[in-house]
């Protein structure tokens, strides 16, 4: 008996509003940039890679080389991506116990 995994696809559990909200506001929680850029790769996925590059004002190529592995993209980049997927950045103060 031989066990066959399927490829998992994260793309398609970001199907609305809320589980992209949540999935990213973890994210952004964790602080790992990379891991970051990853998550709005995934998010851009669900969304429709041409579409977004579309709203980004970014060549469909120049979308994925800027969310692929090991990028570094630039700020503005960043912004541009995270504003053509519908999402607002908020700053809170942080909620972690007082020592």
């Amino acid at each position: 008996m031989s066990l066959t995994l399927t490829p998992f696809d994260m793309a398609t559990l970001l199907d609305s509003d809320e589980a992209i909200s949540e999935y990213l506001s973890q994210v952004l929680a964790d602080g790992d940039h990379e891991e970051l850029i990853r998550a709005l790769g995934y998010v851009a996925e669900a969304r429709g890679m041409a579409q977004v590059a579309v709203a980004s004002g970014l060549g469909r190529e120049s979308l994925y080389k800027a969310l692929s592995p090991g990028a570094k993209p630039r700020f503005d980049t960043v912004l541009r991506v995270i504003r053509a997927l519908g999402i607002d950045l908020l700053a809170m103060p942080h909620t972690t116990p007082h020592h």
